[in-house]
Parts: C-alpha cells; structure tokens; sequence
C-alpha cells in the first residue's frame, strides 16, 4: 500500500504555514523535513503546521514535527500546531507532547494568537 502526503506551504505576515494532508509516516518524513528550509522561517516569526488533514502519523512523523520544532527554535522563531485530529492529540497526551507543541483549533487561529518572539 502506497501512503500519500500532501503538502502546501503558504506564507502569513507571521510566518510560514505548512498544510499537512494525508499520511505521515516513515515513507513521506522525509519530504516534511527537506519543506522547513524552504519554508523561509525568520527570527521572530511562528512556523504553523496546520494537521487538519492528517489522517495518518507513526512515530517517524512525530519525529518530523519534533524536528520541525527545533528548526523553528534554532531560526529564533516559534512554533504551534493547528487542527490537531483526535488520534494524533491522544499521543501527545501520552507521551508528554502536549507541553511541548503550542495547538489551536486552526491555522488562522495560531495566527491570531501569535507573538513575536524576542531574541
């Protein structure tokens, strides 16, 4: 079976938001990954990756948002997870994810919450 990954980048006046529909798994990690330079993150902004399409994520993917968060960290900027599904916030719970990742309902939500970040 084939696992299928969308991903559309699009940039807000806070940051970058990255779209994530379909599955996340060790076969589409890697296309995640190379996205977060390309994603053009600067100090002070938010990297949002919005999950709402998610329908898939093994341990490789949540690899790859941990990844995704510390190249948010290591460009002085923030990150936050919009439109976490079900199934992927029970992990979180789990394994002590959820202090780590800032969620909102939405991407325009994130949006709305962020906050520049100071160096």
């Amino acid at each position: 079976m084939t696992r299928h990954l969308a991903l559309h980048t699009r940039t807000t006046t806070t940051g970058a938001v990255i779209e994530l529909t379909g599955e996340l798994d060790h076969r589409t990690a890697p296309e995640v990954r190379a996205a977060l330079p390309a994603a053009g993150l600067r100090a002070g902004q938010q990297l949002v990756l919005d999950l709402a399409g998610l329908t898939f994520c093994d341990s490789s993917g949540i690899t790859v948002l941990i990844a995704a968060r510390n190249h948010a960290l290591a460009a002085d900027a923030s990150i936050a997870l919009a439109a976490v599904p079900n199934h992927l916030h029970r992990i979180f719970r789990i394994v002590g994810l959820e202090h780590v990742f800032p969620t909102h309902p939405t991407a325009e939500a994130a949006e709305a919450a962020w906050r520049p970040t100071t160096s």
